[in-house]
């Protein structure tokens, strides 16, 4: 934390970049802009049954950018509500693009977009809310 009790955005990035689950799953923070955030990770080893990227897989890149683009403004925020809508299969290398569309002091909103190249693979919408 810094001076104002506030973690910088070099902070946050680091602890999402070193969060034992996004590890595992091989995700990378690729950019981070004002209110949101890209964030990329392959499919090799993380298919279903059906040979595609397993859903979840998909959910947990969707989730990983939301939070991140959520708790960039340096208020911790955590998930209140969230959706998603698969769209197409996932193969290949994925990329997830979060952007706040709406907040106030206690509610957030993002947009979540995943794809593989121009092909959109799925939109996940989540709602956060500040907390202590």
């Amino acid at each position: 934390m810094n001076d104002s009790g506030m973690e910088t955005k070099r902070d946050i990035i680091e602890a999402f970049n070193s969060c034992e689950f996004a590890k595992l799953l091989g995700m990378n923070i690729g950019e981070v802009w004002d209110h949101g955030v890209r964030v990329t990770m392959v499919t090799d080893g993380k298919n279903g049954p059906n040979g595609v990227a397993h859903g979840g897989a998909v959910f947990s890149l969707a989730d990983q950018a939301f939070g991140i683009a959520a708790n960039m403004d340096g208020d911790r925020r955590v998930a209140l509500s969230v959706n998603i809508r698969y769209i197409s299969p996932a193969t290949g290398n994925l990329e997830a693009i979060a952007e706040r569309v709406s907040s106030n002091d206690l509610y957030s909103l993002y947009r979540v977009t995943v794809s593989a190249g121009d092909r959109l693979v799925a939109v996940f919408e989540g709602t956060g809310i500040k907390v202590a």
